[in-house]
């Protein structure tokens, strides 16, 4: 998913009824468990002690702890989006800046040059006084100006031109300090973008190591109990898509039965409001944003990627609606506060789901209570349903467009 930088994550309007309880306590207090020999000591110097069956974590620990690393690793990895699009504007602020000092200066160099010229031509005619001269090669020809007072001697073109240069001078040494500043921000962001790199790839480490330890039974039983969940979250999104199947079938009936009593209520029925269709602009501009979406299944899953060979959570819901012509933030926890947040119950195909107190993970609905998303490093980009993870991960759902 999105994926890393320091700012303060808004929490997002909450889905009612949704919460997000606590990790397993219980989880691993150390990888290496895994690996721990028994406290006996060996009958023989050649037999390494079995290691006690007590020491090792439950498959639901080791499944529970490898999906919290997963998730930090999500989350990191927003803070690493924010400050790579945060160091990328400032790089383009960077050369502009020096862009334009550039500019500068070189009109500070002709103008320089023209004050030269007169001071050369009046000097060699002996129209003006050597200090004249001095005041017109000056430096600093307003600080000689304010010592000498030879204005007076000028011409019209002359002052024009010295007025010119001491402008110029003025707004080429503040962009200069507007650039050298950004410099430095820039620096800031970039030692950032290093840190929450950082923070992702260990986070990725420990995962894999994690994985890495089991023995091929344990990882049969870890993946059994990942296809256990899977038939759950199946099942609930099968639950969400009957109750909207007949609310969607109430909602028909109601218009059909308020239309067949419109001729008895007389003219007064004509000023009765109908009920609120679906957003027809809405599914148009979603339908767009799935095709986009379904034609991204099967590429990996990378953090930081923004495609087209490979996405994260968050860049892969952004290109969907890029397709469909609306603009999202790059980041889950900006997406969040890009739209008008709906129910649960509500929920309509194209709409954003997104998972977990922290705002780290979304996905783009389809429909029947499944989504398309980039779900972790390992994985591809597929269709699965939104309680994957279960019902209280919800966080919020919204409407983008």
């Amino acid at each position: 998913m999105a994926s890393s930088h320091r700012k303060s994550r808004p929490t997002g309007t909450r889905v009612a009824g949704l919460r997000t309880p606590a990790f397993a306590t219980a989880a691993l207090t150390s990888v290496a468990l895994l690996s721990q020999t028994a406290n006996a000591a060996p009958t023989a110097p050649s037999t390494p002690p079995a290691p006690a069956s007590d020491d090792k974590p439950s498959m639901e620990e080791v499944e529970a702890k490898v999906g919290d690393l997963y998730r930090q690793a999500e989350s990191a990895t927003d803070k690493y989006n924010a400050a790579k699009e945060k160091a990328s504007k400032q790089r383009g602020r960077v050369d502009a800046l020096m862009d334009d000092v550039a500019r500068r200066t070189q009109k500070l160099n002709d103008a320089r040059e023209e004050l030269g010229s007169f001071a050369a031509a009046q000097y060699r005619t002996g129209s003006a006084a050597p200090d004249t001269a001095t005041f017109l090669l000056a430096d600093d020809p307003q600080d000689y100006f304010d010592q000498n007072q030879l204005m007076d001697r000028l011409t019209a073109r002359q002052k024009d031109a010295v007025d010119d240069y001491i402008t110029e001078q003025a707004e080429t040494t503040q962009k200069r300090q507007e650039a050298s500043v950004t410099l430095e921000s820039l620096t800031e962001s970039q030692d950032e973008l290093q840190i929450t790199k950082t923070a992702v790839q260990t986070k990725l480490v420990e995962a894999r190591r994690l994985l890495s330890r089991l023995t091929a039974e344990e990882k049969l039983r870890l993946a059994a109990i990942e296809r256990e969940k899977q038939a759950v979250a199946r099942r609930q999104a099968e639950e969400l898509a009957r109750q909207q199947q007949e609310a969607e079938q109430r909602r028909q009936e109601a218009a059909a039965a308020e239309a067949a009593a419109q001729p008895a209520a007389g003219s007064s029925a004509a000023n009765t409001p109908a009920p609120a269709a679906p957003d027809a602009s809405y599914a148009a501009k979603a339908e767009k944003a799935l095709t986009f979406a379904r034609a991204q299944i099967g590429k990996p899953y990378v953090w930081g990627a923004t495609g087209p060979d490979s996405y994260d959570c968050s860049s892969l819901t952004q290109a969907a609606w890029r397709a469909a012509g609306v603009s999202l933030p790059r980041t889950t926890y900006d997406q969040v506060n890009a739209g008008t947040t709906v129910s649960l119950s509500d929920i309509q195909p194209g709409d954003l789901v997104f998972f977990y107190d922290d705002i780290s993970h979304v996905g783009l609905y389809i429909g029947n209570g499944m989504m398309i998303h980039a779900p972790k490093p390992g994985a591809y980009v597929r269709e699965e349903s939104i309680f994957y993870d279960g019902e209280s991960t919800i966080h919020s759902v919204v409407r983008p467009a």
